[in-house]
């Protein structure tokens, strides 16, 4: 745990400012974003960070933390204003080689329906001004994709259908209904590669997802596994999707996907589940009975938002700690599904498919599933994530091309192209 050692009296002050344009102009290499079209905020700086965390006990701290904290505010009943902390949580810690992160940021400016804001965090005295705006990200150079010494062993096409089919093997024999696979793409840079490029870039071409960067973490997500305010809960689920054709054939497309038998119960799985972790957390609760269709860039989407009230003393991050891991990122039933990743996959999953998000200090926030990521090292490494679902129907080589088809447009995208 990191605290700036300065005098124990912390203070917020947030205020109400004029339109600042592209929040991103403000962020430098080491900061955060959380950003959908012109909303969200990015985050700057830190007063306090702990690493190698649990979600329980990052809940407990930020809520011990948050209520030293003496705050002033111009905005008091805005969503999302005043001292927050964020952080991005590891799939599995008993089986990766990153960590966990709960950042408290010194500087946050943010912009949500209209309204903009800047929060600072400090001792005695506090103003909150504006930062500066920062020069605009560089390119990658030299981008080399591909294993190697600096990324280790990379599954080839072939291992990892061999991979696919095990796994299928195991759902014949009754050991889970679905398992979710990743396949990863390692690329090198010449120099160390500037995250906010790759936000900007994926921002540029994830229209309707939530774009993050948190400690080398990028993204984008359209799964809100969490979004809590005023005690009011609703989690956007996404299970069952296919690629958009696009002109005049989607609405056909849309109408096949609604009808389709088998990715409906793929979807009404990861719901029900989903209900069933949160039932415990909330007042109330409402579960559509049927799904509507999400359409992204890279294809149409099985959707439920499940809404609800949840019971007091539950913060945000509590209640993606009961969602975690999801079955749209993990496969059904969810514990045996878990168990086989655990058991039979090679790839460390990182931060893939596991809350990344913010809390306030009233315990409302946004935590979403780490979807479509990308993660940067120090040493100029980078890894690309995609997912596939295997089941007793699905054929190893559609699934291979389908993740060749996301790792391929995250390549071009990395690149510039």
């Amino acid at each position: 745990m990191i605290i700036n050692p300065g005098s124990t009296r912390m203070r917020a002050s947030t205020a109400a400012i004029a339109d600042p344009g592209r929040l991103t102009d403000f962020l430098d290499d080491s900061g955060a974003a959380f950003l959908k079209g012109r909303d969200g905020f990015i985050a700057l700086g830190e007063m306090a960070r702990l690493d190698d965390v649990t979600m329980a006990t990052a809940d407990q701290w930020w809520r011990e933390f948050s209520a030293r904290i003496e705050n002033e505010t111009e905005m008091p009943e805005a969503f999302g204003t005043g001292p927050i902390a964020y952080g991005s949580f590891v799939y599995d810690p008993a089986r990766s080689g990153q960590c966990s992160c709960l950042v408290v940021p010194e500087v946050v400016v943010g912009r949500r329906e209209g309204r903009c804001w800047v929060t600072r965090l400090g001792y005695d005295s506090v103003d909150p001004v504006l930062p500066e705006r920062r020069t605009a990200p560089p390119p990658p150079l030299g981008l080399s994709f591909g294993p190697g010494e600096e990324t280790g062993h990379e599954e080839t096409s072939q291992e990892w259908i061999d991979r696919f089919n095990r796994i299928r093997g195991l759902i014949d024999e009754g050991r889970a209904d679905r398992i979710v696979l990743l396949r990863q793409l390692t690329a090198r840079a010449e120099g160390r590669l500037d995250p906010r490029w790759v936000l900007r870039q994926w921002r540029m071409n994830y229209g309707g997802s939530w774009t993050y960067l948190v400690g080398g973490l990028v993204g984008a997500t359209p799964e809100v596994m969490v979004r809590r305010s005023g005690g009011l809960n609703v989690s956007r689920i996404l299970a069952g999707s296919v690629q958009p054709l696009g002109g005049p054939d989607e609405a056909a497309r849309i109408a096949r996907l609604l009808s389709d038998g088998d990715r409906l119960r793929q979807h009404r799985r990861a719901v029900d589940a989903a209900a069933e972790g949160l039932r415990p957390f909330m007042r109330g609760m409402h579960v559509p009975e049927q799904p509507f269709v999400l359409a992204l860039p890279d294809g149409l989407n099985l959707a439920t938002d499940i809404c609800g009230a949840a019971s007091p003393g539950h913060s945000a991050l509590a209640l993606a700690a009961a969602l975690h891991p999801l079955a749209s990122v993990t496969g059904s039933p969810v514990e045996a599904a878990r168990e086989i990743v655990r058991t039979e996959g090679t790839t460390d999953r990182g931060r893939f498919g596991a809350p990344v998000g913010w809390i306030d200090a009233q315990g409302d926030g946004e935590w979403f599933a780490a979807l479509r990521p990308c993660q940067i090292e120090d040493d100029g490494v980078v890894r690309l994530y995609a997912s596939a679902t295997a089941s007793a129907s699905t054929s190893a080589h559609d699934k291979l091309v389908s993740t060749q088809v996301k790792l391929d447009q995250m390549r071009g995208l990395l690149t510039g192209r």
